[in-house]
């Protein structure tokens, strides 16, 4: 019996074959013996790691340099049309024995990938940790002729389910109990549960999106089952509860055809619902009562949930995790302590955007069983180890809920028959719409289409962060003559009480402090208006591209404003960026404006409007507070740290700020200690 625990493959010669269907064609390589493969874990069987039969021996390519021209060669090599994507960083797992290509270089119009540069069999600088995998569009080539020496029978697990045997469960989502079934071909079939046992039935709600499993009526689902007629496709599974994927698990597959039977019963799993699931499935009422707990664990930057750069509470403030060494178990014990399943990938390079603060972990290593990331050895950070460039992140196996991302519309809404909801409110945890807390009769039911919402949705978003401590080091208080400010005037950067100023004479006191701001995120931030909407400012002589782009605000210890201003986007580019990152915005000359993933835009303290009137504040202590993007005009992935706040104490000659810090930088209990006034910092008035 075969066991997917080795290497899951389909093993092809080197065949090239037209576009109309030809009796079957040879090329030179099949001559020399080179096959090739795809292998690994969790895939579909047009996708996985590239393995490379040479000399004798089973070997992999490394991702040095690879392109889409070069998994367009090898998928056509594999008998499939064409390329849809490539893969790097052994996503299908690490391969095993010789790296047998490197540094290969095709233009795309190469007969087989030896024609392509590189650099020779056999001669590589790589590790199995940079294997290379492809995924191939599901369409096989006119004429394409397998070899003998090809299984005839995929041997191994693509998808699993549970299907439900309780009728009012078979509508219910998610499905955390019920029969195990794999999908073989086009039908679903069962597994034997003789010698199954809880690790097999981890491994299986990980896959599923759960982070664990838990007992259930047996007595129940035997009477059941004694009126099935199983048709069994896997048994002997032994999983040691660590596997990420059932194809990990040492198993065998029963004979097509086989008169062999289950000396048991069909596999029945009931799986644990992760806290990240059953809170967005409580009800508004419930979710009040419910004690909420304190987070040491979060996901930032995901595009879905269950996915994002790994973040940890350590010493009362939230910080990464250095991706050396990070892999596919760490990642599992993240997700499964998130509440949601096994890792689907452990990603690096900040692949879910880079994080800002302090990185507390690093060179992280579990077995996959461990409760927390906490119980797994790591090293602490020294400033030399890691930079925000290598953040760790995952992407886990959440549960089918049904909510398909196609089933958002942004049209005139013409054709709609009914609203059936008004007044949503989201934290943006929720799973659907209908978890999130809205009007409990429709307030727009007889208006019309004129008020559908539509949404935009995106893969990737921009993550807008204030750089806290710039602001804390260069804050001070300027005394400035009113005869420098008939530009300020007029774009409303001062106090009202300014209009019943004495003209030109006098001078309005000024809160001044630079702002620089980071694009943390996946995509450019871009003005939500296009150019032939901008207002052009002759006084300044620049264009705003956003009504307002930053809200500053000094408030009292209770939120009271006391002060405030504002700034438009009077200039929003690349001011700089991040070591091989390139600039792309620049206002000058009518120019394009944004932010670039990577960069920076810098308004220092001395621009106009770069400050805060506190001509009329009275002498306290007060809450200056900076807030990006506040209209959420423009999509980012995260919102909760387009906030800073600092505090800031004025005895009406002098000025101290400090404590500068995003408002989700700190834990709950941190943040109870943000009114301690601990320093004294900016005094200096000019």
């Amino acid at each position: 019996m075969l066991h997917l625990s080795a290497s899951l493959w389909i093993l092809l010669t080197v065949c090239w074959a037209q576009q109309t269907p030809l009796p079957t064609t040879h090329s030179p390589n099949q001559n020399r013996g080179i096959k090739f493969r795809l292998a690994g874990y969790p895939r579909k069987h047009n996708e996985g790691r590239v393995e490379v039969f040479y000399n004798q021996e089973w070997g992999t390519i490394c991702d040095d340099d690879f392109t889409m021209e070069n998994a367009h060669i090898l998928c056509r090599h594999l008998g499939f049309t064409e390329a849809t994507g490539w893969t790097h960083s052994a996503k299908y797992g690490k391969g095993v024995g010789r790296i047998w290509l490197d540094n290969v270089i095709c233009s795309g119009s190469e007969k087989s990938i030896t024609d392509c540069n590189s650099r020779g069999w056999g001669n590589s600088d790589c590790t199995h940790e940079e294997d290379a995998g492809v995924i191939c569009k599901d369409e096989r080539i006119p004429g394409f002729i397998e070899p003998n020496t090809i299984e005839t029978e995929q041997r191994q697990v693509e998808e699993i389910r549970l299907r439900p045997a309780v009728s009012g469960a078979k509508n219910r989502l998610p499905v955390a109990e019920g029969i195990l079934e794999v999908k073989h071909k086009d039908s679903w079939e069962q597994v034997c549960d003789a010698g199954w046992t809880v690790k097999n039935s981890r491994v299986v709600c990980g896959m599923l999106g759960f982070p664990s499993d838990k007992k259930l009526n047996k007595n129940f689902y035997k009477l059941y089952l004694e009126r099935q007629k199983p048709a069994f496709r896997l048994h002997s599974v032994q999983c040691t509860g660590s596997e990420v994927h059932l194809s990990l698990c040492p198993m065998d597959f029963y004979k097509v055809n086989s008169s062999s039977t289950c000396d048991g019963s069909p596999v029945v799993v009931s799986c644990s619902m992760g806290h990240a699931i059953s809170s967005s499935l409580l009800s508004n009422k419930k979710k009040k009562v419910t004690v909420q707990r304190e987070e040491t664990i979060r996901l930032k930057g995901g595009s879905r949930p269950g996915e994002g750069r790994v973040e940890i509470l350590k010493n009362g403030q939230w910080g990464t995790v250095c991706d050396d060494r990070w892999d596919l178990q760490a990642a599992s014990v993240v997700c499964r302590e998130l509440g949601f399943g096994s890792a689907k990938e452990a990603l690096t390079g900040a692949r879910m955007g880079q994080g800002m603060g302090p990185i507390h972990m690093n060179e992280v290593r579990c077995t996959g069983l461990e409760s927390s990331i906490w119980d797994c050895q790591y090293k602490n950070i020294t400033e030399e180890d890691c930079k925000h460039t290598e953040d760790a992140a995952v992407k886990c196996n959440s549960p089918y809920m049904g909510y398909e991302r196609t089933e958002t519309w942004y049209w005139d809404a013409s054709n709609v028959t009914q609203m059936v909801l008004s007044g949503v409110r989201c934290s943006g945890n929720e799973m659907s719409l209908q978890q999130c807390t809205h009007h409990g009769t429709v307030s727009c039911k007889n208006t019309g289409t004129r008020h559908a919402a539509g949404v935009i949705c995106s893969e990737t978003a921009s993550d807008l962060v204030l750089h806290a401590a710039l602001v804390q080091e260069t804050a001070y208080i300027e005394d400035r003559p009113l005869h420098m400010l008939y530009c300020a005037a007029e774009e409303n950067c001062l106090s009202s009480s300014a209009r019943n100023a004495n003209w030109p004479y006098g001078h309005r006191r000024l809160l001044r402090f630079s702002s620089q701001i980071h694009n943390n995120g996946r995509a450019d931030f871009r003005p939500k208006a296009g150019r032939h909407s901008w207002v052009w400012h002759e006084c300044h002589g620049h264009y705003h591209s956003m009504d307002i782009f930053t809200h500053y605000d000094l408030l009292t210890s209770n939120g009271t404003k006391v002060a405030e201003g504002h700034k438009a986007s009077f200039c929003l580019e690349d001011s700089d960026c991040q070591e091989l990152v390139s600039k792309r915005y620049e206002c000058a000359n009518f120019g394009e404006q944004g932010i670039t993933v990577g960069c920076w835009d810098l308004y220092r303290h001395d621009i106009d409007c770069q400050w805060i009137d506190i001509t009329d504040v009275k002498p306290g202590n007060y809450i200056l507070q900076v807030v990006i993007n506040p209209n959420y005009e423009v999509a980012e992935s995260d919102f909760t740290n387009n906030a800073m706040k600092c505090n800031c104490k004025y005895d009406g000659h002098r000025i101290w700020i400090h404590n500068c810090h995003l408002g989700d930088a700190f834990s709950e209990e941190a943040n109870k200690q943000f009114e301690q006034y601990r320093g004294q910092l900016n005094n200096q008035i000019i």
